[in-house]
């Protein structure tokens, strides 16, 4: 059984003002003809497959072509809803792309048995038991009660979300059974476990506690297929739990990563092997650091990698000279003629000019919501713990915020 592992496209997402439509497509015909040559039977997609809950219409138009030509390339294709994706969204049309050998599960739901799926090589007959669990939210395991201290309800949605994937096993074992045993079981999941390395365009969807999930909480799957973190890697260096990581660099602390998805060969016996297959860049992006003195060899190196159509999309981090008011122009000076184009200018924050002038030049562009928070707390005379408090709620509304804009 060959499953190709991807997540976290977040198609119609823009970057900085530039879309990204171009770069999915350019992807999605790459992933059809790796299908095509090494005989893949299904393709997971594990968790944020739009960017937003309310998608350009370009962006699901790419998705319902994506399955038809999938379908033609003679693999099925399971979808599992991200915190990014809307539920009702995903769910719309899961009944027609059934049709087109296209399972979609948006949301956790009632019935535990419409999570679990059997997975088909291309001859039909039955390759793999699939546990499809999506983003589960805190609503779809849990309810809330008295008197619980922040703490405690991390600790609660933990116990929950590894009593929902143990149940879910023990479904996916009882379905290996009456289908005559020797099938392995495949589990997905879409969140953060412990020591997963991050970047600046994954959002924090769980506070406290859930932020690292053990992977002693995950069932005794032989492989399980994660989505969220944007970085490939294996999970506490174990060979059959990975992210696969997102197929495009979603922002600029990404851009030295190499992309990628995974094929994972399963037979009756396991997991035979996993083989990582890079992604071919189909934008070129770079973060610079220096000093204007700095730059232009460092712009002539990348510019090499542009041309007048496609140029190189770039975030410079200027160092020493941050004390300078005109650096927008200096750098466009420093550009010209060149096929680069600067989408973001951050200044190296140093210590020799004074919090409040240096504070007057940053722009918001230059800093998150949380280093806006940050900032306005510096402001204060708090103590120790009534800060931390503060901090912990405003990363609560921040994430109730961003789900409900998924």
């Amino acid at each position: 059984m060959r499953i190709l592992h991807t997540s976290d496209w977040h198609l119609g997402q823009h970057f900085m003002g530039k879309t990204r439509q171009a770069e999915h497509q350019a992807f999605c015909r790459w992933l059809i003809e790796q299908v095509r040559e090494r005989q893949v039977d299904a393709v997971l997609i594990a968790g944020d497959v739009f960017d937003t809950g309310a998608p350009p219409s370009y962006a699901r138009e790419q998705y319902n072509q994506f399955i038809v030509e999938l379908r033609d390339a003679g693999a099925s294709l399971v979808v599992l809803g991200g915190n990014h994706d809307s539920v009702a969204m995903l769910g719309e049309s899961r009944t027609l792309l059934a049709q087109l050998d296209t399972r979609v599960v948006p949301a956790v739901g009632a019935e535990l048995d419409e999570q679990v799926l059997v997975l088909k090589r291309r001859s039909g007959a039955p390759g793999a038991v699939l546990c499809a669990i999506p983003f589960i939210r805190p609503r779809d395991v849990l309810q809330s009660q008295a008197g619980q201290s922040a703490a405690d309800k991390q600790l609660s949605l933990q116990q929950a979300i590894q009593d929902h994937y143990q149940r879910l096993f023990a479904l996916a074992e009882q379905r290996r059974a009456e289908l005559g045993g020797g099938l392995p079981i495949v589990a997905t999941g879409h969140l953060t476990t412990v020591g997963a390395s991050a970047s600046e365009s994954v959002r924090e969807i769980y506070v406290g506690a859930l932020e690292a999930f053990p992977t002693s909480a995950f069932p005794a799957a032989d492989y399980i297929a994660l989505g969220h973190i944007h970085r490939p890697q294996k999970v506490g260096g174990l060979e059959h739990i990975r992210y696969c990581g997102s197929p495009i660099p979603l922002s600029f602390d990404e851009a030295r990563q190499q992309k990628e998805v995974l094929l994972v060969e399963l037979d009756s016996i396991g997991l035979h092997k996993v083989e990582a297959l890079p992604v071919p860049r189909f934008q070129s992006l770079h973060s610079l650091r220096g000093t204007l003195a700095d730059l232009p060899a460092q712009l002539t190196e990348v510019a090499r990698e542009g041309t007048p159509e496609r140029p190189v999309w770039l975030e410079v981090l200027v160092s020493a000279d941050d004390y300078l008011s005109d650096l927008q122009a200096r750098l466009a000076s420093l550009c010209e003629g060149l096929p680069v184009e600067v989408l973001r200018i951050r200044r190296e924050r140093g210590n020799a000019l004074p919090g409040l002038v240096r504070e007057g030049r940053e722009t918001l562009d230059e800093l998150n919501p949380e280093e806006v928070f940050d900032k306005r707390l510096e402001s204060e005379e708090l103590d120790e713990a009534l800060r931390g408090n503060l901090l912990g709620l405003h990363r609560e509304v921040l994430a109730g915020l961003r789900e409900e804009q998924a």
